[in-house]
């Protein structure tokens, strides 16, 4: 099992920055591959970005140049620092955890409650 907290979320406008983290905890959380996915109202959930442990990094093309991802292996934390951020980013942003590679929500087992990030025009 693998717990997920993510905060950092918010409300800001057009053009600002948030950074959201995810503490993660329990059994063998070293071994899981980390993402970064998000779900706007009446959308259906969508990757982010992920980061390995060993540091490989993949991102979504819509948050390419504007996010990025990273890891505090002492803290057992990833962040999502987002920049630029526009109104279509508004949504609830989910961190995950899984032991195959993927982009897809059902590649990650463990979830957690999510952050709202809200950017306003």
């Amino acid at each position: 099992q693998v717990q997920l907290v993510e905060s950092g979320g918010g409300q800001v406008q057009a053009g600002g920055s948030l950074r959201l983290s995810c503490a993660a905890s329990g059994r063998a959380y070293s071994s899981y591959k980390m993402a970064w996915f998000r779900q706007a109202p009446g959308k259906e959930r969508e990757f982010v970005a992920r980061i390995w442990w060993s540091g490989e990094l993949y991102y979504a093309d819509y948050v390419k140049g504007r996010f990025t991802i990273s890891r505090d292996n002492a803290k057992n934390t990833i962040y999502l620092q987002m920049n630029n951020l526009k109104p279509e980013d508004t949504a609830l942003y989910f961190c995950a955890a899984g032991q195959t590679p993927g982009q897809t929500p059902g590649s990650y087992p463990y979830w957690g409650q999510g952050t709202q990030v809200t950017v306003s025009s």
